[in-house]
């Protein structure tokens, strides 16, 4: 019993969770460069990128959605992080769908990284599109710090909602 009781502690340090996460990462920056070229040149020019692979949102009256990721500066994961949502309003629905957070500054970067857990808010660019040419002419001709793209959604969540995202360093 103390065992198991021991074994519902466990934080994953020496997991494969790290990995995992990884593998991820890299097969959505793969299928984001691959469906929206555009994104490559903004990746070369960003500062650090957070790659959350799968997030998963579902409400009903009131809502949530999680995902976990890796921030990236150049090639290499610099630390991992959790990503949640809180919602509330007129919804209802489910969707999954793949985030990538472009730092575009290095000050945008830091702040992100110094931080306890970072609030998403109205200094984030978001580029929703199916279209490789539009998302690319949205996302490059900004000026914002942070960039989010968003893409591969799948499900439907429809509703008007008031809501919150926090990104918190994690230890997969």
């Amino acid at each position: 019993m103390a065992a198991g009781s021991l074994a519902a502690c466990n934080n994953g340090i020496g997991s494969s969770a790290g990995a995992t996460i990884d593998a991820r990462v890299d097969a959505t920056l793969e299928q984001m460069y691959t469906e929206f070229p555009g994104t490559r040149d903004l990746a070369s020019r960003a500062s650090g990128l957070l790659v959350m692979p799968l997030v998963t949102n579902a409400g009903f009256g009131f809502g949530g959605s999680f995902g976990r990721g890796a921030l990236r500066v150049g090639q290499s994961t610099v630390d991992y992080y959790s990503a949640t949502t809180g919602s509330a309003g007129l919804q209802i629905g489910a969707q999954q769908f793949s985030s990538v957070l472009f730092f575009m500054t290095p000050d945008a970067l830091l702040e992100f990284r110094q931080a306890p857990g970072w609030a998403a808010g109205a200094s984030i660019d978001y580029a929703f599109s199916n279209q490789s040419d539009m998302l690319r002419a949205e996302t490059t001709t900004s000026l914002s710090p942070v960039i989010a793209v968003v893409f591969g959604q799948t499900g439907l969540r429809v509703g008007a909602t008031l809501e919150g995202s926090k990104y918190t360093r994690i230890i997969p």
